[in-house]
Protein backbone atom coordinates (compact mmCIF):
# COMPACT_ATOMS: atom_id res chain seq x y z
CA UNK A 1 0.00 0.00 0.00
CA UNK A 2 0.89 3.42 -1.12
CA UNK A 3 0.95 6.28 1.67
CA UNK A 4 -2.70 7.40 0.74
CA UNK A 5 -4.20 6.03 3.94
CA UNK A 6 -1.58 7.50 5.97
CA UNK A 7 -2.19 10.94 4.08
CA UNK A 8 -5.97 10.68 4.02
CA UNK A 9 -5.83 10.39 8.04
CA UNK A 10 -3.60 13.39 7.76
CA UNK A 11 -6.20 14.95 5.60
CA UNK A 12 -9.61 14.33 8.24
CA UNK A 13 -7.07 15.32 10.92
CA UNK A 14 -5.89 18.47 9.59
CA UNK A 15 -9.54 19.59 8.35
CA UNK A 16 -11.09 17.95 11.85
CA UNK A 17 -7.95 20.31 13.65
CA UNK A 18 -9.68 22.98 11.98
CA UNK A 19 -12.74 21.86 13.69
CA UNK A 20 -11.16 21.26 16.80
CA UNK A 21 -9.27 25.25 16.70
CA UNK A 22 -12.81 26.90 15.91
CA UNK A 23 -14.57 24.55 18.46
CA UNK A 24 -12.11 25.41 21.20
CA UNK A 25 -12.77 29.36 20.27
CA UNK A 26 -16.48 28.97 20.43
CA UNK A 27 -15.83 27.72 24.21
CA UNK A 28 -14.08 30.59 24.71
CA UNK A 29 -16.57 32.75 23.45
CA UNK A 30 -19.52 30.26 25.30
CA UNK A 31 -16.96 30.97 28.64
CA UNK A 32 -16.52 34.85 28.40
CA UNK A 33 -20.12 35.65 27.67
CA UNK A 34 -21.91 33.22 29.62
CA UNK A 35 -19.19 31.48 32.55
CA UNK A 36 -19.87 28.42 34.11
CA UNK A 37 -23.00 29.06 35.82
CA UNK A 38 -27.05 28.44 34.92
CA UNK A 39 -27.36 29.01 31.54
CA UNK A 40 -24.43 26.99 29.96
CA UNK A 41 -25.15 24.20 32.34
CA UNK A 42 -28.81 24.32 30.64
CA UNK A 43 -27.92 25.08 27.53
CA UNK A 44 -24.99 22.18 27.59
CA UNK A 45 -28.38 19.54 28.58
CA UNK A 46 -30.49 20.86 25.62
CA UNK A 47 -27.68 20.64 23.29
CA UNK A 48 -26.59 16.92 24.49
CA UNK A 49 -29.55 15.20 23.62
CA UNK A 50 -29.85 15.80 19.94
CA UNK A 51 -25.94 15.59 19.96
CA UNK A 52 -26.02 12.26 21.94
CA UNK A 53 -29.06 10.96 19.58
CA UNK A 54 -26.81 12.32 16.58
CA UNK A 55 -23.83 9.99 17.36
CA UNK A 56 -26.23 7.28 17.61
CA UNK A 57 -28.29 7.87 14.60
CA UNK A 58 -25.14 9.32 12.67
CA UNK A 59 -21.77 8.98 13.52
CA UNK A 60 -22.73 6.10 15.65
CA UNK A 61 -24.84 3.07 14.66
CA UNK A 62 -25.87 4.11 11.30
CA UNK A 63 -22.50 5.47 9.64
CA UNK A 64 -20.70 2.09 11.28
CA UNK A 65 -23.56 -0.50 9.54
CA UNK A 66 -23.94 1.32 5.84
CA UNK A 67 -20.39 2.11 5.16
CA UNK A 68 -19.52 -1.84 5.13
CA UNK A 69 -21.88 -2.50 3.48
CA UNK A 70 -22.16 0.06 1.09
CA UNK A 71 -18.10 -0.46 0.50
CA UNK A 72 -19.34 -4.20 -0.19
CA UNK A 73 -21.74 -2.86 -2.63
CA UNK A 74 -18.73 -0.55 -4.42
CA UNK A 75 -16.47 -3.45 -5.13
CA UNK A 76 -18.92 -6.32 -5.91
CA UNK A 77 -21.86 -4.83 -7.58
CA UNK A 78 -22.58 -2.19 -10.02
CA UNK A 79 -23.21 1.81 -9.99
CA UNK A 80 -27.02 1.43 -10.46
CA UNK A 81 -26.83 -1.15 -7.52
CA UNK A 82 -24.86 1.55 -5.61
CA UNK A 83 -27.43 4.15 -6.37
CA UNK A 84 -30.22 2.08 -5.93
CA UNK A 85 -29.13 1.15 -1.69
CA UNK A 86 -27.99 4.95 -1.62
CA UNK A 87 -31.69 6.29 -3.05
CA UNK A 88 -33.29 3.38 -0.65
CA UNK A 89 -31.32 4.37 2.61
CA UNK A 90 -31.33 7.76 1.71
CA UNK A 91 -35.72 7.59 2.03
CA UNK A 92 -35.94 5.37 4.92
CA UNK A 93 -33.21 7.60 6.72
CA UNK A 94 -35.32 10.81 6.53
CA UNK A 95 -38.53 9.29 7.32
CA UNK A 96 -37.35 7.75 11.10
CA UNK A 97 -34.93 10.97 11.85
CA UNK A 98 -38.54 12.91 10.81
CA UNK A 99 -40.87 10.94 12.95
CA UNK A 100 -37.96 10.92 16.10
CA UNK A 101 -37.50 14.89 15.35
CA UNK A 102 -41.27 15.84 16.05
CA UNK A 103 -41.46 13.89 18.60
CA UNK A 104 -38.39 14.69 20.62
CA UNK A 105 -39.54 18.55 20.35
CA UNK A 106 -43.36 17.43 21.49
CA UNK A 107 -42.12 15.86 24.94
CA UNK A 108 -38.86 17.73 25.38
CA UNK A 109 -39.97 18.78 29.12
CA UNK A 110 -40.08 14.60 29.54
CA UNK A 111 -36.49 14.05 28.51
CA UNK A 112 -35.04 16.49 30.28
CA UNK A 113 -36.65 14.95 33.30
CA UNK A 114 -35.23 11.93 32.40
CA UNK A 115 -31.95 12.92 31.20
CA UNK A 116 -31.47 16.03 34.26
CA UNK A 117 -33.07 14.80 36.87
CA UNK A 118 -31.64 17.15 39.09
CA UNK A 119 -33.74 20.03 37.50
CA UNK A 120 -36.58 18.89 38.16
CA UNK A 121 -36.80 20.58 41.00
CA UNK A 122 -35.73 23.83 40.07
CA UNK A 123 -38.49 24.85 37.57
CA UNK A 124 -36.55 27.97 35.82
CA UNK A 125 -33.92 25.26 34.86
CA UNK A 126 -36.36 22.75 33.86
CA UNK A 127 -38.30 25.03 31.91
CA UNK A 128 -35.52 26.89 30.37
CA UNK A 129 -34.06 23.84 29.27
CA UNK A 130 -37.04 22.78 27.99
CA UNK A 131 -37.40 25.85 25.98
CA UNK A 132 -33.91 25.11 24.52
CA UNK A 133 -34.10 21.79 23.49
CA UNK A 134 -37.64 22.21 21.34
CA UNK A 135 -35.38 24.48 19.09
CA UNK A 136 -31.61 22.25 19.46
CA UNK A 137 -33.50 19.06 18.62
CA UNK A 138 -34.30 19.48 14.78
CA UNK A 139 -30.65 19.67 14.71
CA UNK A 140 -30.61 15.47 15.30
CA UNK A 141 -32.72 15.53 11.49
CA UNK A 142 -30.53 17.77 9.88
CA UNK A 143 -26.65 16.49 11.05
CA UNK A 144 -27.93 12.65 10.38
CA UNK A 145 -28.74 13.82 7.03
CA UNK A 146 -25.31 15.33 6.68
CA UNK A 147 -23.63 12.33 8.12
CA UNK A 148 -25.29 9.95 5.64
CA UNK A 149 -23.83 12.44 3.34
CA UNK A 150 -20.45 12.17 4.42
CA UNK A 151 -20.22 8.21 5.04
CA UNK A 152 -21.27 7.93 0.92
CA UNK A 153 -17.86 10.48 0.33
CA UNK A 154 -15.55 8.74 2.68
CA UNK A 155 -16.65 5.53 1.09
CA UNK A 156 -15.65 7.04 -1.99
CA UNK A 157 -12.48 8.39 -0.16
CA UNK A 158 -13.20 11.91 -0.30
CA UNK A 159 -12.74 12.31 3.15
CA UNK A 160 -11.83 16.01 3.44
CA UNK A 161 -15.46 17.68 3.02
CA UNK A 162 -16.88 15.63 6.05
CA UNK A 163 -14.00 16.33 8.49
CA UNK A 164 -14.34 20.06 7.25
CA UNK A 165 -18.38 20.22 7.85
CA UNK A 166 -18.46 20.88 11.59
CA UNK A 167 -16.32 23.83 11.08
CA UNK A 168 -19.86 25.85 10.27
CA UNK A 169 -21.20 24.23 13.75
CA UNK A 170 -18.66 26.28 15.59
CA UNK A 171 -19.06 29.41 13.54
CA UNK A 172 -22.49 29.82 13.70
CA UNK A 173 -22.35 28.93 17.56
CA UNK A 174 -19.70 31.80 17.91
CA UNK A 175 -21.67 34.36 15.87
CA UNK A 176 -24.70 33.92 17.47
CA UNK A 177 -23.49 34.14 21.09
CA UNK A 178 -21.96 37.42 20.05
CA UNK A 179 -24.13 39.20 18.02
CA UNK A 180 -27.64 37.63 18.31
CA UNK A 181 -27.35 36.80 22.44
CA UNK A 182 -27.28 40.50 22.59
CA UNK A 183 -30.41 41.23 20.90
CA UNK A 184 -32.44 38.40 22.78
CA UNK A 185 -34.47 38.54 26.55
CA UNK A 186 -32.68 35.15 26.94
CA UNK A 187 -29.26 35.40 25.41
CA UNK A 188 -28.74 31.85 25.94
CA UNK A 189 -31.71 31.02 23.86
CA UNK A 190 -28.69 31.98 20.92
CA UNK A 191 -26.75 29.11 21.43
CA UNK A 192 -29.60 26.90 20.80
CA UNK A 193 -30.61 29.02 17.71
CA UNK A 194 -26.78 28.96 16.40
CA UNK A 195 -27.13 24.90 16.69
CA UNK A 196 -30.59 25.00 14.53
CA UNK A 197 -28.82 26.86 11.85
CA UNK A 198 -25.40 24.66 11.92
CA UNK A 199 -27.88 21.85 11.25
CA UNK A 200 -29.38 23.06 7.99
CA UNK A 201 -26.17 24.90 6.90
CA UNK A 202 -23.71 21.54 7.19
CA UNK A 203 -26.41 19.16 4.87
CA UNK A 204 -26.33 22.03 2.36
CA UNK A 205 -22.58 22.14 2.86
CA UNK A 206 -22.18 18.09 1.45
CA UNK A 207 -24.90 18.34 -1.22
CA UNK A 208 -22.51 19.66 -4.44
CA UNK A 209 -19.72 17.47 -3.19
CA UNK A 210 -22.49 14.28 -4.08
CA UNK A 211 -23.56 15.79 -7.01
CA UNK A 212 -19.67 15.91 -8.01
CA UNK A 213 -19.45 11.99 -7.11
CA UNK A 214 -22.44 11.36 -9.23
CA UNK A 215 -23.54 10.05 -5.83
CA UNK A 216 -26.59 12.56 -5.18
CA UNK A 217 -29.59 10.45 -3.66
CA UNK A 218 -33.07 11.00 -4.90
CA UNK A 219 -35.08 9.62 -2.15
CA UNK A 220 -37.09 6.75 -2.88
CA UNK A 221 -38.82 3.28 -0.98
CA UNK A 222 -38.92 -0.48 -2.84
CA UNK A 223 -35.27 0.64 -4.41
CA UNK A 224 -33.28 -1.83 -2.71
CA UNK A 225 -35.36 -2.60 0.37
CA UNK A 226 -32.85 -5.77 1.36
CA UNK A 227 -29.93 -3.62 1.43
CA UNK A 228 -31.62 -1.64 3.69
CA UNK A 229 -32.89 -3.92 6.11
CA UNK A 230 -29.08 -5.87 5.97
CA UNK A 231 -27.85 -2.00 7.03
CA UNK A 232 -30.87 -1.82 9.97
CA UNK A 233 -29.99 -5.54 11.35
CA UNK A 234 -26.42 -4.37 11.61
CA UNK A 235 -27.12 -0.73 13.13
CA UNK A 236 -29.64 -1.90 15.91
CA UNK A 237 -26.86 -3.59 17.82
CA UNK A 238 -24.14 -1.21 16.73
CA UNK A 239 -26.40 2.14 18.14
CA UNK A 240 -25.70 0.91 21.30
CA UNK A 241 -22.00 -0.74 21.55
CA UNK A 242 -20.52 2.59 19.13
CA UNK A 243 -22.22 4.77 21.88
CA UNK A 244 -20.93 3.28 25.41
CA UNK A 245 -18.79 6.22 26.09
CA UNK A 246 -21.61 8.79 24.85
CA UNK A 247 -23.83 7.03 26.97
CA UNK A 248 -21.54 7.30 29.73
CA UNK A 249 -20.74 10.93 29.20
CA UNK A 250 -25.05 11.17 29.57
CA UNK A 251 -25.14 9.43 32.67
CA UNK A 252 -22.36 11.59 33.87
CA UNK A 253 -24.53 14.16 33.05
CA UNK A 254 -27.45 12.99 35.11
CA UNK A 255 -25.75 12.27 37.93
CA UNK A 256 -24.32 15.67 37.63
CA UNK A 257 -27.30 17.44 37.72
CA UNK A 258 -28.03 16.73 41.13
CA UNK A 259 -24.45 18.43 41.99
CA UNK A 260 -23.36 22.18 42.95
CA UNK A 261 -24.34 24.25 39.97
CA UNK A 262 -21.38 24.57 37.50
CA UNK A 263 -20.86 20.99 37.38
CA UNK A 264 -21.98 20.46 34.38
CA UNK A 265 -20.24 22.83 32.87
CA UNK A 266 -16.64 21.74 34.73
CA UNK A 267 -17.33 18.17 33.21
CA UNK A 268 -18.03 20.07 29.55
CA UNK A 269 -15.44 22.32 29.14
CA UNK A 270 -12.54 19.91 30.25
CA UNK A 271 -14.17 17.37 28.34
CA UNK A 272 -13.71 19.64 25.14
CA UNK A 273 -10.52 19.65 25.94
CA UNK A 274 -10.16 15.50 25.89
CA UNK A 275 -12.49 15.68 22.46
CA UNK A 276 -9.70 18.35 20.41
CA UNK A 277 -6.94 15.12 20.13
CA UNK A 278 -9.66 12.73 20.10
CA UNK A 279 -11.15 14.33 16.90
CA UNK A 280 -7.85 15.70 15.83
CA UNK A 281 -6.20 11.97 15.23
CA UNK A 282 -8.68 9.32 16.98
CA UNK A 283 -11.66 9.49 14.92
CA UNK A 284 -10.09 10.94 12.05
CA UNK A 285 -7.71 7.33 12.04
CA UNK A 286 -11.10 5.61 12.84
CA UNK A 287 -12.95 7.47 10.07
CA UNK A 288 -10.17 6.60 7.44
CA UNK A 289 -9.57 2.90 8.32
CA UNK A 290 -13.29 1.74 8.71
CA UNK A 291 -13.91 1.66 4.83
CA UNK A 292 -10.29 0.32 3.90
CA UNK A 293 -10.28 -2.26 6.27
CA UNK A 294 -14.18 -3.17 5.21
CA UNK A 295 -12.75 -3.55 1.68
CA UNK A 296 -10.01 -5.90 3.02
CA UNK A 297 -12.77 -8.09 4.42
CA UNK A 298 -14.54 -7.81 1.07
CA UNK A 299 -11.28 -9.11 -1.04
CA UNK A 300 -10.83 -11.82 1.92
CA UNK A 301 -7.36 -10.59 2.45
CA UNK A 302 -7.05 -11.36 6.46
CA UNK A 303 -3.42 -10.91 6.93
CA UNK A 304 -3.69 -7.44 5.09
CA UNK A 305 -6.81 -6.58 7.73
CA UNK A 306 -4.67 -7.38 10.49
CA UNK A 307 -1.69 -5.64 8.98
CA UNK A 308 -4.08 -2.36 8.32
CA UNK A 309 -4.89 -2.68 12.56
CA UNK A 310 -1.40 -3.23 13.96
CA UNK A 311 -0.42 -0.26 11.72
CA UNK A 312 -3.22 1.55 13.09
CA UNK A 313 -2.70 0.75 16.52
CA UNK A 314 0.82 1.57 16.92
CA UNK A 315 -0.08 5.37 16.04
CA UNK A 316 -2.73 4.94 18.53
CA UNK A 317 -0.14 4.85 21.07
CA UNK A 318 2.17 7.09 19.43
CA UNK A 319 0.05 10.32 19.60
CA UNK A 320 -2.51 9.30 22.54
CA UNK A 321 -0.41 8.69 25.16
CA UNK A 322 1.71 12.01 24.71
CA UNK A 323 -1.48 13.63 24.29
CA UNK A 324 -2.69 12.22 27.33
CA UNK A 325 0.12 13.42 29.40
CA UNK A 326 0.15 16.61 27.73
CA UNK A 327 -3.42 17.38 28.99
CA UNK A 328 -2.68 16.38 32.37
CA UNK A 329 0.57 18.07 33.23
CA UNK A 330 -0.97 21.19 31.46
CA UNK A 331 -4.50 20.42 33.13
CA UNK A 332 -4.52 24.13 34.85
CA UNK A 333 -2.64 26.47 32.12
CA UNK A 334 -5.14 25.20 29.31
CA UNK A 335 -7.91 26.21 31.10
CA UNK A 336 -6.85 29.12 32.10
CA UNK A 337 -5.36 30.36 29.04
CA UNK A 338 -8.43 29.45 27.51
CA UNK A 339 -11.83 29.98 29.72
CA UNK A 340 -10.87 32.21 32.53
CA UNK A 341 -11.60 35.54 31.77
CA UNK A 342 -14.73 37.91 32.59
CA UNK A 343 -17.52 35.08 34.16
CA UNK A 344 -15.45 32.40 34.64
CA UNK A 345 -13.32 32.25 37.99
CA UNK A 346 -10.17 31.07 38.62
CA UNK A 347 -12.50 28.71 41.00
CA UNK A 348 -13.89 27.31 37.64
CA UNK A 349 -10.44 26.59 36.71
CA UNK A 350 -9.74 24.24 39.60
CA UNK A 351 -12.90 22.44 39.24
CA UNK A 352 -12.88 21.98 35.31
CA UNK A 353 -9.15 21.06 35.68
CA UNK A 354 -9.80 17.81 37.94
CA UNK A 355 -12.41 16.52 35.87
CA UNK A 356 -9.75 17.05 32.35
CA UNK A 357 -7.02 15.49 34.46
CA UNK A 358 -9.38 12.40 35.22
CA UNK A 359 -10.81 12.14 31.44
CA UNK A 360 -7.30 12.43 30.61
CA UNK A 361 -6.12 8.73 31.98
CA UNK A 362 -8.82 7.62 29.50
CA UNK A 363 -7.87 9.72 26.26
CA UNK A 364 -5.98 6.31 24.90
CA UNK A 365 -9.19 4.25 25.53
CA UNK A 366 -11.20 6.56 23.96
CA UNK A 367 -8.83 6.17 20.61
CA UNK A 368 -8.32 2.75 21.12
CA UNK A 369 -11.89 1.89 21.08
CA UNK A 370 -12.89 4.00 17.92
CA UNK A 371 -10.00 2.33 16.14
CA UNK A 372 -10.60 -1.59 17.72
CA UNK A 373 -14.48 -0.87 16.67
CA UNK A 374 -13.74 -1.12 12.86
CA UNK A 375 -12.28 -4.07 13.48
CA UNK A 376 -15.31 -5.75 14.43
CA UNK A 377 -17.95 -3.47 12.39
CA UNK A 378 -15.65 -3.32 8.99
CA UNK A 379 -16.74 -7.40 9.16
CA UNK A 380 -20.34 -6.75 9.82
CA UNK A 381 -19.72 -7.92 13.72
CA UNK A 382 -22.14 -6.12 15.65
CA UNK A 383 -23.07 -8.82 18.22
CA UNK A 384 -19.40 -8.94 20.00
CA UNK A 385 -19.18 -4.68 20.49
CA UNK A 386 -22.62 -4.61 22.06
CA UNK A 387 -21.83 -7.13 24.89
CA UNK A 388 -18.79 -5.49 25.25
CA UNK A 389 -20.48 -2.16 25.36
CA UNK A 390 -22.80 -3.50 28.36
CA UNK A 391 -20.44 -4.73 30.35
CA UNK A 392 -18.75 -1.32 30.00
CA UNK A 393 -21.48 0.69 30.50
CA UNK A 394 -22.73 -0.91 33.58
CA UNK A 395 -19.23 -0.77 34.77
CA UNK A 396 -19.34 3.08 34.54
CA UNK A 397 -22.56 3.16 36.09
CA UNK A 398 -21.28 1.64 39.05
CA UNK A 399 -17.83 3.04 39.68
CA UNK A 400 -19.85 6.73 39.09
CA UNK A 401 -22.05 6.02 42.16
CA UNK A 402 -19.18 4.56 43.92
CA UNK A 403 -16.42 8.04 42.92
CA UNK A 404 -19.32 10.53 43.36
CA UNK A 405 -19.56 10.93 46.77
CA UNK A 406 -15.49 11.25 47.57
CA UNK A 407 -15.11 12.80 44.21
CA UNK A 408 -18.06 14.55 43.02
CA UNK A 409 -17.61 15.87 39.34
CA UNK A 410 -14.27 14.86 39.10
CA UNK A 411 -15.39 11.19 40.07
CA UNK A 412 -17.73 11.12 37.22
CA UNK A 413 -14.53 11.94 34.73
CA UNK A 414 -12.69 9.24 36.05
CA UNK A 415 -15.44 6.58 36.10
CA UNK A 416 -15.89 7.28 32.44
CA UNK A 417 -12.22 6.52 31.45
CA UNK A 418 -11.65 3.72 33.64
CA UNK A 419 -14.96 2.13 32.28
CA UNK A 420 -13.14 3.13 28.69
CA UNK A 421 -9.94 1.85 29.62
CA UNK A 422 -11.97 -1.63 30.29
CA UNK A 423 -13.87 -1.75 26.89
CA UNK A 424 -10.94 -0.83 25.27
CA UNK A 425 -8.74 -3.89 26.88
CA UNK A 426 -11.95 -6.39 26.13
CA UNK A 427 -12.25 -5.08 22.73
CA UNK A 428 -8.32 -6.04 21.69
CA UNK A 429 -8.19 -9.29 23.97
CA UNK A 430 -11.34 -10.71 21.69
CA UNK A 431 -9.65 -9.58 18.08
CA UNK A 432 -6.53 -11.23 19.08
CA UNK A 433 -8.20 -14.72 20.20
CA UNK A 434 -10.24 -14.90 17.62
CA UNK A 435 -7.06 -14.03 15.02
CA UNK A 436 -8.81 -11.44 13.36
CA UNK A 437 -5.49 -9.56 14.74
CA UNK A 438 -2.01 -11.27 15.39
CA UNK A 439 0.08 -8.84 16.77
CA UNK A 440 3.47 -8.05 14.42
CA UNK A 441 6.59 -8.16 16.32
CA UNK A 442 8.43 -5.36 18.05
CA UNK A 443 5.95 -3.96 20.12
CA UNK A 444 7.68 -3.95 23.35
CA UNK A 445 10.61 -2.03 21.90
CA UNK A 446 8.13 0.25 20.37
CA UNK A 447 6.21 0.61 23.86
CA UNK A 448 9.65 1.42 25.77
CA UNK A 449 10.51 4.23 23.64
CA UNK A 450 7.25 6.07 23.46
CA UNK A 451 7.66 5.54 27.48
CA UNK A 452 10.37 6.89 27.50
CA UNK A 453 9.75 9.73 25.69
CA UNK A 454 6.96 10.62 27.44
CA UNK A 455 8.42 10.07 30.68
CA UNK A 456 10.89 12.80 29.74
CA UNK A 457 8.01 14.95 28.48
CA UNK A 458 6.42 14.81 31.16
CA UNK A 459 8.80 15.99 33.80
CA UNK A 460 10.30 18.78 31.47
CA UNK A 461 6.43 20.07 31.37
CA UNK A 462 5.31 19.68 34.92
CA UNK A 463 8.74 21.63 36.53
CA UNK A 464 8.53 24.29 33.29
CA UNK A 465 5.04 25.17 33.70
CA UNK A 466 5.30 26.15 37.55
CA UNK A 467 2.41 26.95 39.70
CA UNK A 468 -1.30 27.12 38.75
CA UNK A 469 -1.70 30.66 40.67
CA UNK A 470 1.54 32.14 38.74
CA UNK A 471 -1.15 31.68 35.16
CA UNK A 472 -4.03 33.49 36.83
CA UNK A 473 -1.77 36.40 37.68
CA UNK A 474 -0.35 36.89 33.83
CA UNK A 475 -1.92 38.78 30.74
CA UNK A 476 -3.39 36.86 27.52
CA UNK A 477 -0.42 37.47 26.63
CA UNK A 478 1.88 36.07 28.84
CA UNK A 479 -0.32 32.62 29.29
CA UNK A 480 -0.86 32.39 25.66
CA UNK A 481 3.00 32.43 25.03
CA UNK A 482 4.07 29.99 27.85
CA UNK A 483 1.72 27.64 26.99
CA UNK A 484 2.44 27.67 23.42
CA UNK A 485 6.67 27.42 24.71
CA UNK A 486 5.61 24.32 27.30
CA UNK A 487 3.68 22.40 24.34
CA UNK A 488 6.07 22.58 21.77
CA UNK A 489 9.14 22.21 24.15
CA UNK A 490 7.30 18.98 25.41
CA UNK A 491 6.50 17.75 22.10
CA UNK A 492 10.21 18.68 20.93
CA UNK A 493 11.31 16.57 24.10
CA UNK A 494 8.89 13.44 23.26
CA UNK A 495 10.08 12.83 19.17
CA UNK A 496 13.92 13.40 19.94
CA UNK A 497 13.88 10.90 22.43
CA UNK A 498 12.35 8.46 20.02
CA UNK A 499 14.87 9.55 17.49
CA UNK A 500 17.62 8.55 19.46
CA UNK A 501 16.39 5.65 20.42
CA UNK A 502 15.83 4.47 17.08
CA UNK A 503 12.65 5.17 16.07
CA UNK A 504 11.61 6.35 12.52
CA UNK A 505 8.34 7.40 11.73
CA UNK A 506 9.09 6.98 8.07
CA UNK A 507 8.91 3.39 9.18
CA UNK A 508 5.28 3.95 10.08
CA UNK A 509 4.00 5.49 7.19
CA UNK A 510 1.87 2.76 5.71
CA UNK A 511 1.17 -1.03 6.56
CA UNK A 512 2.39 -4.18 5.71
CA UNK A 513 0.55 -5.79 2.95
CA UNK A 514 0.94 -9.40 1.97
CA UNK A 515 1.79 -10.47 -1.63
Amino acid sequence: MSLKLLKSTFTVGGMTSISRIFGLIRDIVIARFFGAGLGVDVFIVAFRIPNFLRRLFAEGGFSQAFVPVLAEYKEQRDEKDVHALIDQTAATLSLVLFIVTILGVVISPVLISIFAPGFIGDSAKHTLASDLLKITFPYILFISLTAFAGSILNTYKRFAVPSFTPVLLNLSLIICAIWLAPLMETPVKALAWGVFIAGVVQLLFQLPFLLQIRMLPRPGFNRDPEGVKRILKLMLPILFAVSIVQINLLIDTLIASFLVTGSISWLYFSDRLVEFPLGVFGIALATVILPNLSEKHAQGSSENFSNMLDWALRWVFLISLPAAIGLITLAAPLLTTLFQYKEFSSYDVEMASQSLIAYSVGLPAFVLIKVLSAGFFSRQDTKTPVKIGVIAMFTNLVLNLLLVGPLAHTGLALATSLSACLQAIILYWVLKRDRVYILKSGWMAFLFKIMAGITLMGLLVFVGAGENVVWYQWSVFQRVSNLCLWVFAGMAVYFIVLMILGLRLKEMTAPVQSV
